[in-house]
């Protein structure tokens, strides 16, 4: 039986809350990540920042990206996988919440992240296509 830890990119750098748009996007560029953790001062996961949020909830509102904190676009609750859920948990969750990158934790450490693509090689095509169908859903 295939794990998120098996599939997922082993270490996650985070972005803090206080850290800029404009920081993310250069620890994106660097790291070539397309989604950056975003964690408090107590280094507690809040949620999770990506390219999409930067050029839709900031860029494209005409925000300054080098004032905008990222803690500003935190979700209410993080959605998060368990390093030992199994890969089908993986695809059920990223379908339920209509997400396709998620964190991976090991209790409350952050060990990880998990993507549509990592799932992709792992499921069988039939649970593939359902995700990218629910993924891309209006």
């Amino acid at each position: 039986m295939t794990i998120a830890r098996d599939i997922m990119s082993p270490g996650a750098d985070c972005i803090g809350t206080t850290d800029t748009v404009d920081d993310a996007a250069r620890m994106m560029t660097r790291l070539g990540v397309g989604a950056l953790p975003i964690c408090g001062p107590d280094n507690k996961l809040k949620g999770v920042l990506t390219d999409r949020d930067i050029v839709t909830k900031v860029l494209g509102n005409g925000r300054d990206p080098g004032q905008f904190p990222a803690g500003d676009l935190n979700q209410a609750e993080a959605v998060t996988i368990g390093a030992e859920d199994t890969a089908e948990d993986v695809l059920a969750t990223m379908t339920e919440h209509r997400v396709r990158r998620l964190p991976v934790i090991d209790g409350a450490t952050l060990v990880g992240m998990v993507a549509v693509a990592d799932v992709a090689h792992a499921l069988p095509n039939p649970q593939v296509g359902d995700l990218v169908e629910a993924l891309s859903a209006e």
